[in-house]
């Protein structure tokens, strides 16, 4: 299929012929009809793009604190691999469309054939075909068309602001700023029975605004501020709606402290500067507010990703409730969308569509057709064939492995991928949600095909292992279905997030016959074998204090929730579990965990300490803090045992001391966390058959992660068992 993307590092578009995405749960496949070019937004995005490396350091000081952060815990050469991916990474453009449900899983109430207005970036994009999640699909009335539909998440970020500004019948309104969002902030305002007065330094835009509701208006900078005075009898206006988009500019900010009455209301809907006058702003005891984007519901993976609804008697517009009221609007008549769509191209003239956005033609609306469905096939990138499997019971592999990547995200893109292409392994396919992920990892790392369905990978008789690097709740049912295909896994870490899950895997790894190695990648660092060659022979038991600064992440992250990514001990500590395990070599008998924290920052069952018994008699105790300072580096380990101390600082050095002198632990330099070297012995493994990790020990070291979990939650010790035992 057809998409617009765009390079991040250098600004170019193209019109990239990509695979449609896979049918998902919890959403549906649009073939999309019509999407509208936010002028604005994505003006902005281009000339971002087109910016230097130092002009998107200026314009992004956020992003370069980040940066620095990472370079002091992760090393520079890690840090630069991340940093490369990310700008090699192609934006989708586009984030409002309209089109026809193609189909839906475990969406009820949407049918093939159901016309829908689509919201979201990354999902609502300038393609031929889009998989939208359901609280960002709202069905098109009968008397909307497609490109009024493409219009309503535009029109729901207008509507935001207007509710922001809380307006009732007869109010004086000033809305500075006349593009595509100021004009229907404008008529959505109109329509509040608000008066309104209009204000762009484009007389055209301000002829438009009357023309569409407006009750008065001026491209006069000059004049402005007293004929607001005019309109309003002296007193300012009730509130200010800000729809300019002039980042860094306070000029719009600072009209509107000076329009607004006494006590009135500033909205910032657009990308503005906001160092408004204090002493002005003060005087007037003047309301600022933002506005949020579509409504609430908006970066709410929850809401947008996992279809978890605001009860309507508490939250009575959503994001999808403003995009259906705002359609509402538009079949009645209260919002008039022909004279603001200035411009059509068809989806074959998406560039052409950006060149006039730069060009000194006006312009508001501009719309991508992409014609009837029956018209145009959606067909996959063309591959190579490949025939299905045959039945395989040989657990070796005697030619250069072939591999089959699942997932292409920011750690995949950052960590695994720059360690794998160090190998003389084979990348055959590699599949992820959106077609031009894949197709970019395709093309940057020399896989043979990219696209978006897991099951190619799983046929494909070139592929003899798969990598799996989505997020967690995907772990198991991928590894499962690989293993029955008959192929090899290596997993990131955790292997699954539920003790169902760990039981059925250990009985399929069983039963096939293949290895199964998951990304505790710290246990291959040349540091832990340097410290295992210290302690070796050992007859005494050993003492270890394993500390991580790990820092906090959003309370919305998808890593915290239990069914998407396991919470924080699930996710992380499994890593530093399996770092005890191969050091001590004994199995774990026993397991404490407490939670920690409870300040008015923490988050519970984030931060927690672990205290592991080993039948050797050795005990592990790890602490897992995350409200420390980042600028302390994030991991510790130190052992203790038959007169020696071993202490590893955030693999990047270590130091031995024992007969009373001290020694340092030799170590290639940089960071070493054992990413390379895990992949290396992954490989290694396929062509011997004895896996890098005893398959009893992988298995074992997730028990016991679901035992210390459990420990947590029940606040007594767990038992746990050697092997880890099979499903019932």
């Amino acid at each position: 299929m057809k998409q617009v993307l765009q390079s991040y590092r250098t600004g170019e578009l193209w019109l990239a012929e990509v695979d449609a995405p896979h049918p998902a749960p919890g959403g549906a496949r649009i073939h999309t009809r019509a999407s509208l070019i936010s002028a604005g937004t994505e003006k902005y995005l281009v000339q971002m793009a087109r910016k230097s490396l130092v002009g998107k350091a200026q314009a992004r000081p956020d992003l370069v604190k980040r940066v620095l952060q990472k370079v002091q815990q992760e090393g520079l050469q890690r840090t630069i691999e991340q940093v490369q991916e990310k700008l090699n990474t192609p934006i989708a453009m586009g984030y409002s469309s309209a089109g026809v449900v193609m189909d839906a899983e475990g969406v009820g109430d949407l049918r093939p054939g159901t016309r829908v207005a689509c919201a979201g970036a990354g999902y609502a994009a300038h393609a031929e075909v889009n998989w939208v999640p359901r609280n960002l699909l709202v069905p098109l009335p009968d008397g909307v068309s497609f490109e009024e539909g493409a219009c309503a998440t535009v029109g729901a970020i207008a509507l935001q602001g207007v509710r922001q500004a809380e307006l009732r019948l007869g109010d004086r309104v000033l809305v500075i700023g006349l593009g595509l969002i100021g004009n229907l902030t404008a008529q959505l305002a109109a329509a509040s029975g608000a008066r309104v007065f209009a204000f762009d330094l484009s007389q055209r835009a301000v002829e438009l605004a009357l023309q569409t509701g407006c009750a008065a208006g001026t491209s006069d900078a000059t004049r402005v501020l007293d004929e607001v005075m005019a309109f309003t009898g002296g007193h300012g206006v009730d509130a200010v709606l800000i729809a300019a988009s002039s980042p860094g500019n306070n000029g719009p900010v600072e009209l509107a402290v000076q329009a607004a009455r006494l006590r009135g209301k500033v909205i910032a809907v657009g990308l503005v500067g906001l160092e408004m006058p204090r002493d002005d702003a003060y005087r007037k005891e003047l309301d600022l507010r933002m506005s949020m984007s579509y409504g609430p519901g908006r970066y709410d993976a929850d809401y947008e990703e996992r279809g978890q609804d605001y009860p309507l008697a508490y939250v009575r517009y959503t994001e999808q409730r403003n995009i259906q009221a705002f359609l509402e609007a538009v079949e009645d008549g209260r919002v008039v969308l022909g004279p603001i769509l200035t411009h059509r191209f068809g989806i074959d003239q998406a560039l052409d569509a950006y060149a006039l956005l730069e060009s000194d033609e006006p312009s508001v609306g501009v719309i991508l057709e992409y014609g009837e469905p029956e018209a145009r096939e959606v067909r996959p990138v063309a591959r190579p064939a490949s025939a299905a499997p045959g039945p395989r019971r040989v657990a070796t592999v005697n030619r250069a492995p072939g591999i089959g990547l699942i997932g292409a995200g920011t750690f995949v893109r950052g960590v695994l991928l720059p360690s794998l292409r160090r190998t003389d392994a084979r990348l055959v396919g590699v599949v992820n949600r959106t077609g031009p992920s894949a197709e970019n990892v395709r093309k940057g790392s020399g896989f043979s095909w990219g696209g978006t369905d897991a099951e190619r990978v799983f046929t494909d008789a070139a592929i003899d292992a798969v990598v799996i690097g989505t997020r967690h709740r995907l772990h198991a049912p991928l590894s499962l279905k690989a293993l029955e295909a008959g192929k090899h896994v290596f997993v990131e870490k955790p292997v699954c997030v539920t003790p169902d899950e760990l039981s059925a895997l250990v009985v399929a790894q069983r039963r096939a016959d293949r290895l199964v190695q998951v990304g505790t990648n710290r246990r291959f660092s040349p540091y832990v074998a340097k410290v295992r060659e210290v302690f070796a022979g050992r007859a005494d038991p050993l003492s270890i204090q394993y500390r991580v600064n790990a820092g906090q992440i959003p309370a919305d992250h998808w890593v915290r929730e239990a069914a998407e990514g396991g919470g924080r001990l699930v996710a992380e500590g499994v890593h530093f579990i399996d770092v005890c395990q191969a050091v001590v070599g004994a199995p774990v008998s026993r397991v404490s965990c407490a939670p920690m924290g409870g300040g008015p920052s923490a988050i519970a069952g984030d931060s927690f300490a672990i205290t592991l018994e080993y039948t050797d008699g050795s005990v592990a105790q790890i602490l897992y803090a995350t409200e420390g300072d980042r600028g302390l580096p994030k991991e510790r380990l130190e052992v203790f045992g038959g007169g020696k101390v071993a202490v590893v600082e955030d693999w990047s050095a270590g130091t031995v001391w024992s007969g009373g002198r001290q020694s340092k632990l030799r170590a290639p330099r940089g960071q070493q966390k054992g990413s390379v070297e895990q992949l290396s012995a992954f490989l290694q493994a396929l062509a011997t058959g004895v896996p890098a990790v005893p398959m009893d020990e992988v298995w074992h070291v997730h028990h016991v992660m679901f035992a210390a979990a459990a420990a947590m939650e029940r606040g007594v010790p767990v038992e746990t068992a050697w092997p880890c035992p099979d499903a019932p």
